[in-house]
């Protein structure tokens, strides 16, 4: 295995609460959270005496805090305000390497040559931070960025060569990766020296490229692939403008086209960027640069993203007690795939780029939102109810695809009761509670036997609701009918649920009766009879017709609808 570059790692502890600070002027000695997706993504210390961890729910930090300040999670916001840390770095090292807003990254050669050694120079890279940005952070030395990572939560200097010494004790959740460290929880691989134990060809046998890459970190290397190599000049894009870009938006639209540009001419070569490199010009020839590290590879949408967050660093500016951005606007700007693999994966395709058909969906669907509003594209989200109609919310594109009412997994409508096919004979079920299924085939039908105890079985979350399957069709305005049995009488359910006779026609509003070949319910239902007009009262029926055709039906009033339709 060869051996890693020594790496000097900065990392300011809780950067997206310091963030808030600079920025928004919150109290840096107050309880502070900022959240993302409603939990805590980062907190402050006064936060942390209070309790409060990262991952809890935002109702459970305020439990522990009433008091405590909430931040939501801007990533531009954190881009901005650490780009003044990156630049008083590189006012003492070269090379400075942005891995994410809060953590950046130099080889250590230099600067220990330079300062006399590897602990001066973290010393005075501590000192120049906190006395240009009045920003605290701690550095960690080790083989390889991941390593120093893991020394920077404790300010170590990890001596070179016993890298894989120093993370045989970390516990696997370093990694960061929740799906793959859960599975390896689960198989037993509690640390990172257990998980580089393992054969690097059976890692990637059993987990993929992803494990294979986690496990080259556990094992002390480098975090970058070995196909990473020094691009060619011909990669970089570039582009001048004739007048000067002095405002974030028009800057960031102009720096999208240059990113698309970038990954459409990497993609053609069949390379991904893993380190970009953002140049900038300004009107009075003042040259800005910065590096942009990924532990992946970038799409073009995390390319322009992480353009956009360099360029409202420099525009807006967020140092204290320093210069707020460029002496003038920008008049040439260039992007530089400082760092690519080889990925054969974003070769195109037969039918165009991986992926090309959901990004231009998506497009469209926003552009019609943008000309007719929000709820003109709206997509279907199942949740908790007892009828189809109950079940199924149409949520506007782009939104959180959450059911309004949770549901929890039902195997059958009531407990105490399940269901089973019974075939050969035609008996029509009128019990007290004739909780069925139905099969859709022609000369079908269900009985009921006991089942197990209830208080041995989960209760569902909706008792009385629709047997399986669900139905494919459900109609936003329930069709009149009329039901019929043999001697053309109508069908009606009397108080104790008992059927006025048996189903045998079925006329859909105007059309023509068509034979019923089977059924089965009623299924009860009385909802809400608290609120008088919110009730609900009525009987369900499953039932096929000839042609195989499969409906819902509901009894209320005595009246008879089609609510929904089985495929």
């Amino acid at each position: 295995m060869e051996t890693a570059v020594r790496a000097l790692l900065v990392w300011c502890p809780d950067w997206p609460v310091v963030a808030a600070e600079i920025v928004e002027g919150v109290s840096s000695g107050a309880a502070v959270v900022v959240l993302s997706g409603n939990r805590v993504l980062a907190c402050s210390e006064a936060a942390r005496r209070e309790g409060i961890r990262r991952g809890i729910r935002r109702r459970e930090a305020q439990s522990l805090c009433p008091h405590v300040i909430v931040v939501e999670h801007d990533p531009g916001r954190d881009a901005r305000a650490f780009e003044p840390v990156v630049a008083a770095i590189e006012d003492v090292v070269a090379g400075v390497e942005v891995i994410r807003p809060g953590a950046c990254a130099v080889a250590v050669r230099g600067p220990a040559r330079y300062f006399g050694g590897e602990e001066a120079a973290a010393e005075r890279i501590v000192e120049q931070v906190a006395q240009t940005c009045a920003v605290e952070c701690q550095v960690g030395i080790a083989d390889g960025v991941f390593a120093a990572g893991i020394a920077a939560r404790t300010g170590l200097v990890v001596e070179a060569g016993k890298t894989r010494e120093f993370l045989s004790a970390v516990p696997i959740s370093a990694l960061e990766k929740p799906d793959l460290t859960d599975l390896l929880n689960r198989l037993g691989v509690k640390t990172l020296g257990g998980f580089a134990a393992l054969p690097a060809g059976d890692v990637l046998t059993r987990f993929g490229f992803e494990g294979a890459l986690a496990h080259r970190l556990a094992s002390g290397s480098d975090h970058r692939p070995l196909a990473v190599r020094q691009p060619p000049i011909d990669l970089a894009v570039e582009e001048t403008y004739d007048e000067a870009l002095d405002r974030v938006d028009v800057a960031a639209f102009a720096g999208r086209a240059l990113a698309e540009q970038l990954h459409d001419r990497l993609a053609a070569h069949g390379l991904a960027c893993t380190r970009l490199g953002i140049e900038a010009v300004t009107a009075d020839g003042q040259e800005l640069y910065r590096v942009w590290r990924h532990d992946g590879t970038l799409t073009a949408a995390a390319i322009a993203e992480r353009v956009r967050w360099q360029l409202d660093g420099w525009l807006t500016g967020a140092r204290r007690g320093g210069p707020g951005g460029p002496t003038a606007g920008l008049v040439r700007m260039r992007l530089v795939p400082d760092g690519v693999m080889v990925h054969l994966g974003l070769q195109p395709g037969l039918w165009g780029e991986t992926g090309a058909e959901r990004e231009r969906a998506h497009r469209a669907f926003s552009r019609v939102q943008g000309l007719l509003g929000p709820d003109s594209v709206v997509t279907v989200v199942l949740g908790g109810g007892r009828s189809a109609d109950d079940q199924a919310r149409l949520v506007p594109w782009g939104d959180e695809r959450e059911p309004s009412r949770p549901a929890e997994a039902q195997r059958e409508p009531i407990p105490g009761i399940v269901t089973e096919p019974l075939l050969g004979r035609m008996a029509p079920v009128t019990q007290l509670r004739p909780i069925h299924q139905i099969d859709t085939s022609e000369n079908s039908e269900m009985a009921t036997r006991k089942a197990e105890p209830a208080a041995k079985q989960k209760n569902p979350s909706w008792p009385g609701r629709l047997p399986r399957p669900s139905p494919a069709i459900v109609l936003p305005e329930p069709l009149p009918a009329i039901v019929r049995d043999a001697a053309g009488h109508p069908v009606g359910v009397s108080a104790r649920l008992e059927l006025t006779g048996e189903p045998a026609t079925l006329a859909i509003d105007r059309a023509a009766p068509t034979k019923i070949t089977g059924w089965a319910g009623p299924w009860p239902v009385d909802e809400r009879w608290w609120a008088p007009d919110e009730a609900r009262r009525r009987a369900r029926f499953q039932m096929t017709i000839e042609g195989g055709r499969a409906m819902l039906l509901s009894l209320s009033q005595g009246r008879w609808r089609v609510e929904a339709i089985y495929d």
